[in-house]
């Protein structure tokens, strides 16, 4: 029940970072210098007709991107500057969650060396899978799927990415690990389908995206870092409670489809539940899933269950995903506000 929430209806809501199809056609604003449209006569040419996806990439570039009047070269001592700045951000991130959340470390003298390549191959797959994710996307938003998908029906959306990413999903995880083409088949399936959901997002700048990129792999490496450093099953016990809180969460994302669009008040207070309490919700989902690999490896250990690092690996590549949509929303709502 916990992989039907986590996923899905979080992807459904990626579109809300993008404008609806209505601004697509909607008229550019005239400047103050602008003169007065002159009466049409004959001699006038009609102007080209413009694309859909010419329209679609200027609504883009009007909402998130700003004029390349307004956009000043940085130079070499900014950028250094700024690295330092990131390079703090995450060793700080690091330091302050250890000890926060990892005052009791692990007794039994350090992990022991099958714990650490199981998790080290589960590591692998997520990175593989999110590099799956990421070529597809491209691909598909080349192909023209973005424009399409955009169009879509809200509803139709997000049947069809339940369908095809829980399907494929459950595939992957029923499949025994020894049938190697048909688990890697499925488990690719499942990554196409995640891919296929979040390809809009290339329409924004790709510097927002690589910002959101590093600030994800920083929470999720500090956030794995005490999982793997704590006690053994210390967190387990928080996968109750993050079920109910991604319940919330989701109900929060479909909002929208629901609520009227006359209760702006629920509305943003339904946006921020998505928002903030997803991030954390989805960060605590890490902790869980760092300490429930660890404890998947010691059972395999003993016998009891079968090495599975492709299983494993979806559960941190649904984290990885929610918690990168909800950074490239706060990114990019911050720099609308700076721009204001």
């Amino acid at each position: 029940m916990a992989f039907i929430l986590r996923r899905p209806f979080a992807i459904s809501t990626t579109l809300k970072q993008l404008p609806k199809s209505t601004s697509i056609t909607s008229a550019p604003v005239r400047t103050l210098h602008t003169p007065t449209k002159a009466p049409f006569t004959s001699s006038s040419k009609p102007s080209p007709p413009i694309s859909a996806l010419t329209k679609a990439r200027n609504a883009f570039h009007r909402t998130y991107m700003q004029p390349a009047s307004q956009i000043s070269r940085p130079d070499a001592g900014s950028i250094a500057s700024k690295l330092l700045y990131g390079g703090a951000i995450v060793g700080g991130t690091v330091l302050a969650t250890n000890l926060l959340f990892n005052r009791e470390t692990r007794e039994d003298g350090g992990m022991p060396p099958f714990e650490r390549a199981y998790l080290n191959e589960t590591f692998l797959h997520t990175g593989l899978g999110v590099g799956i994710i990421g070529v597809a996307a491209k691909a598909l938003h080349s192909s023209g799927w973005s424009l399409r998908l955009m169009t879509m029906n809200p509803w139709v959306v997000l049947g069809g990415s339940l369908v095809f990413s829980i399907g494929s999903m459950i595939g992957c995880r029923s499949t025994d690990p020894s049938n190697y083409i048909p688990k890697y088949a499925f488990w690719t399936a499942f990554n196409v389908a995640q891919a296929g959901i979040i390809s809009p997002l290339l329409f924004l700048q790709p510097a927002l995206l690589a910002r959101a990129g590093l600030y994800t792999v920083a929470m999720m490496g500090s956030i794995a870092f005490v999982g793997a450093t704590a006690k053994q099953e210390k967190y387990l016990y928080l996968g109750g409670p993050l079920l109910a809180g991604v319940a919330i969460v989701a109900v929060s994302g479909l909002a929208p489809l629901v609520v009227p669009a006359t209760a702006a008040g629920t509305l943003m207070w339904s946006e921020r539940i998505w928002l903030y309490g997803g991030l954390a919700v989805f960060g605590g989902f890490t902790l869980y899933d760092v300490q429930k690999i660890l404890y998947h490896a010691r059972m395999a250990e003993r016998g009891v269950i079968q090495r599975d690092a492709v299983n494993e690996s979806i559960s941190l590549e649904l984290d990885f995903l929610n918690i990168f949509i909800r950074m490239v929303q706060i990114l990019g709502m911050r720099g609308g506000n700076n721009r204001k």
